[in-house]
């Protein structure tokens, strides 16, 4: 049941959580709308060649992200 609980505890944080762009991984991105795997790799990627992101409205430079998929984030993105 503890185990139940946690996981639960857990989760809860997660969705409440932001998702803070210039550290999450490739899995954490795929749960904002519109990311799946290739575009998560992408963020990824672009983080590698141009360093952290200086404000969440640049993440519509990466390939595969536009504006509408950053206002449909914008809640739950963070730098």
């Amino acid at each position: 049941m503890l185990k139940v609980i946690m996981s639960l505890v857990a989760l809860v944080g997660f969705v409440y959580a932001g998702v803070n762009i210039n550290s999450a991984t490739e899995k954490e991105l795929t749960h904002l709308k519109g990311v799946g795997k290739v575009t998560a790799e992408a963020i990824v990627e672009y983080r590698k060649e141009h360093g952290d992101f200086k404000s969440v409205k640049e993440l519509a430079k990466v390939k595969g992200i536009g504006t509408k998929t950053v206002e449909k984030n914008i809640a739950e993105l963070e730098l």
